[in-house]
């Protein structure tokens, strides 16, 4: 009986030294791409915030009333940390591969499909509050014959409605609730459509006459 138990001891002993010098070639090439990814990754962070540096993206936001991000990070440290992140991930699908942790690998798929629908979606953010700016801006120079309240009033209800629709896009790019924001979205757009109609039937019927009265002088 002792010589049995002593056969099983070493049997198990064995198989657990095979286990480990098997394991030992796929830890060392798992790490070393992982450490490959991360130099790599770490090497586009820096380049994409000089390139944002060079172009001042900060500046512009700020210009354009974009707020700045949560604790005072700047749009392209986020921009740039987020590209970092993506291709991290992207070297450690291989890398948990070759360790045999085939679980955690269709997860890191996952996160590798959603993970530039997040930088997209940032980016039309910052864009959706870039052109809200100009909407803004253009409708207070562009709006005449009426009180300096009224404009802004104008300009603010056709900025924030530019907002609403850049949010309403952003959820959909980041796949919240899906259906729910098509038809909210629908419900905007005929709530745009219907308001631009009464707005134009109501009030702009003296405008109206008046270019077609200008316009039937010139002829």
């Amino acid at each position: 009986m002792t010589a049995d138990l002593a056969e099983t001891f070493t049997s198990t002993v064995n198989s657990a030294f095979v286990s480990v010098i098997d394991f030992i070639p796929r830890l060392v090439s798992g790490l070393i791409v992982l450490l490959l990814g991360l130099i790599i990754a770490s090497f586009l962070k820096q380049i994409l915030l000089e390139l944002f540096k060079l172009i001042k993206l900060d500046g512009v936001l700020k210009r354009y009333g974009v707020p700045e991000s949560a604790e005072g990070i700047s749009w392209a440290s986020i921009l740039a940390e987020l590209a970092k992140w993506f291709v991290i991930i992207l070297f450690l699908v291989p890398a948990v591969d070759a360790w045999g942790l085939g679980r955690f690998v269709d997860v890191l798929n996952g996160l590798i499909m959603y993970l530039p629908n997040v930088f997209v979606a940032v980016l039309l953010l910052l864009v959706g509050f870039v052109i809200a700016r100009l909407v803004n801006d253009l409708l207070l120079a562009s709006i005449h014959g009426v009180s300096r309240d009224v404009a802004k009033t104008i300009a603010t209800v056709g900025r924030w409605s530019v907002m609403v629709f850049v949010v309403l896009v952003v959820l959909n790019q980041l796949g919240i609730a899906s259906d729910l924001i098509r038809i909210l979205f629908a419900g905007f757009v005929a709530m745009l459509a219907l308001a631009g109609g009464l707005a134009f039937g109501l009030g702009g019927r003296d405008a109206a006459k008046e270019v077609l009265n200008k316009l039937i002088k010139k002829t």
